[in-house]
This record gives C-alpha cells, structure tokens and sequence, in this order.
C-alpha cells in the first residue's frame, strides 16, 4: 500500500518559511469581523478612495471594443513604452530607451519580483532600508537571497545615514533597494541622503533598485528626485513605478521597470515565461494616464493633503501616540511607544477594542517596533470616526 506526504511535505523550504502579507491579512481580518457584524473601520490598505478618470476608464473601453484583447509585445506595446519613456524623461530627467530599456509589468510588485529573480540567488544579499515596504523581503528570500535589515532610527526621523549603511554592507551584497516617498514612513529622500546611498553604491560596486510609486504624492515644499540622476548612477540603476497610486489604477495592475538596456533583456526572460505581457486594454488607459491631463493628481493630493493633517493633528492629541510630519504617500507611521505595547499588541488592541484595524509597524521590520501604519486614503469622515474610537480607547492630551 502506498503512502502519500502532507501538502506540506511537497513544498519547498522557500515557500514553506515565507509569511503571507501582513497588510493584506490586516483586511482580511478587518473583512472577517465586518462579516460577524462588528462595524469595523479598515485602515489597514493603500488603495486609493478615488475611482480612476474618467478618460483613462474611456482608452480601455474604446482599446476593448476596437477588439485589443489579445496578446501584446511581452515588454508592453509600443505606445505605453514611448509615453513612460517621454514621462521618465520629463519628470525624473531620466534617459531611457523606450524599445529595449523599459518593461512593462502587471503591476509594480511584478516588475520588482521578476527583476529580484533576474538579479538574486543563493550567496547575494540585498540591503533594505527599513521600516520597508511588506513585501520586499519576502521577494528577496523567495528568491535564495538574504535581505540584509538596515534599520533606520525613529529618533532620527528615520534618516539614512552613511554610518549605517557602513554598518550593514557584507562582502555577499549586491543590491540596495531604496523607496522614496517611503512606505510606510512617509518620508521623503534628501538630496544629502540621495548622495550617501548614490556614492556607496558606487564605493561597494551596488546596484540600486529605486522604488518610486509615491512620487507624485508628496507635501509642503518636499521634492521627489530620482537616484538614477545623480553622477554615474544611471548604469547601476533599476527605476520601479506604475500607475496604481498617481493616478487611482491599483485594480488595473499596471507597472514597469527601466534601466540600462542589458539590465530590461534578462528580466523580460522571465517575464515572457511567467506573465506573458501586461493585459492588453489596460496598457491603452496607461496611455491615456500618462498622455492626457494630470490635474486630477493634485486634486487627489490635496484630498490628501487635508487629510494628512486632519491624522496628524488628531493622532498627536490622542495619550500615547505621535507621528511625525508625513512628506509623501497616504501613510502615518503613528508612534505608539508611550504606550509601553509593542506593535502587534497595541494593533491588536486597536482592532478588539476600537474596531480599528491598522497594520503593526514590525511588519515592514524590526526598526517599526513600536509603531502601526495607517492609511488616511479614505474619507475625512471615516478618518474623524477612527480617531474619535483610538482617542476614546486611549484617552487625549490635556
């Protein structure tokens, strides 16, 4: 008689040991007690509370009617290719060539993905600055490779600093990944700390991957630069971005990376033999996006920017929370150590007894202990209700 493994047995380590999402198994939980009847505020996602223009919705349309529903060139139609390599150069100041230097992905997580399987095996470690976006770690180990933690202070406003990345660098890494505007953070580059990544990643022989989906959503006199341009970066850079956030696409999966030329080659291997192409119609709004009127980005941002402060000025009069100023993104990193919980518990806590559900700060790493993100991409009146339950769990400052 024959016996069978467990599932379990079947899979390899690498699958074994990875952790699902903890942003996405914040909103299944939050889904899960709504479901129980629990009126649950769900704070924990980056979607944006915007529905997508009405021109770009009309490109997709007009592309599916005139019968765009088959396969595309597997980098991305020729017209998506040309309009991001026109805004790459536009707005970042950045020179690509748009036929063998861009790569269009469903989605900013699979270009990350596939490029960290083009460039990451067993043997290559990877610095991350953290507190870092959730899912970049569990790409690197998926991949074989070791993500190397590069904690950033609170105290210091989360600044990168030379020191620690001095402190970090092993003779195995070969990558640095860099976001700004950051998730979860909300912070923003400065040009300072654009040259101490840009000028040890020259010193160590790194190649930087830049991941920049919040450039356009950013505050007050803050700027958004692309590492890419500074002094001989541009051969040793990988520029991550798509359209879910800029331009409230996060449903349409539409993403790239650009580089140099051999760089984009050797990823789009991968990206034949995995995805085939980025949907067809999809690309025809990306089009649209990136070629029509951008007004509607600043009025999100402004939406946002009200916002911004309304979490600001509410969490800094709840006992126990602060948050620093946010420079881009939908975020607030609130700081909860007053508290005295670590993370999971005060998230836990906000969730079970204030029906707030946010994501705890150690799941972009260990440098977050003590915090949780929020998103304020949601109305000003859910906002208000939140703050209202956290203040009334917490208690307010005098």
């Amino acid at each position: 008689m024959s016996t069978m493994r467990t599932p379990h047995d079947f899979f390899v380590s690498r699958v074994r040991e990875a952790a699902p999402s903890p942003t996405l198994a914040v909103s299944d939980r939050a889904r899960q007690l709504k479901e129980e009847g629990v009126d649950v505020i769900d704070l924990g996602g980056g979607d944006p509370d915007f529905i997508t223009p009405e021109h770009i919705r009309q490109a997709a349309i007009n592309a599916m009617n005139a019968g765009e529903t088959h396969y595309v060139a597997s980098a991305g139609t020729a017209a998506i290719r040309k309009a991001i390599a026109q805004k790459l150069l536009d707005d970042n100041g950045i020179s690509v060539n748009p036929a063998k230097g861009i790569l269009v992905t469903p989605g900013g997580k699979a270009a990350l993905f596939q490029a960290i399987m083009a460039f990451v095996e067993p043997g290559v470690d990877v610095m991350i600055l953290e507190p870092a976006w959730v899912s970049y770690t569990p790409m690197v180990e998926l991949a074989g490779g070791r993500a190397v933690h590069v904690g950033l202070n609170p105290d210091e406003s989360f600044a990168i600093t030379r020191e620690l990345l001095d402190e970090h660098v092993t003779p195995e890494s070969r990558i640095l990944l860099l976001n700004s505007p950051n998730n979860p953070t909300g912070r923003v580059a400065t040009s300072e700390e654009l040259s101490i990544v840009a000028d040890f990643a020259q010193e160590h022989d790194l190649l930087v991957f830049t991941d920049e989906m919040y450039e356009k959503i950013i505050y007050d006199k803050n700027t958004h630069t692309s590492i890419a341009t500074l002094p001989d970066m541009a051969a040793r850079t990988l520029t991550f971005n798509g359209l879910s956030k800029a331009y409230a696409m996060t449903g349409w999966r539409l993403g790239y990376v650009a580089g140099p030329d051999a760089f984009i080659d050797k990823i789009s291997t991968i990206h034949s033999h995995s995805v085939t192409c980025a949907t067809s119609f999809a690309q025809a709004g990306g089009v649209a996006a990136y070629t029509g009127p951008q007004e509607i980005i600043q009025e999100m941002v402004s939406a946002w920017d009200r916002r911004r402060k309304l979490v600001t000025e509410g969490v800094n009069r709840i006992k126990g929370l602060r948050v620093q100023t946010i420079e881009g993104a939908f975020y607030a990193f609130v700081d909860g150590r007053e508290t005295v919980m670590d993370a999971v518990t005060l998230s836990k806590t906000l969730l079970d007894d204030a029906a707030v559900a946010v994501v705890p700060g150690t799941a972009f790493g260990d440098a977050g202990e003590g915090h949780f993100r929020l998103s304020f991409a949601t109305s000003d009146a859910v906002l208000e209700t939140s703050l209202e339950r956290i203040g009334k769990l917490l208690g307010t400052r005098d």
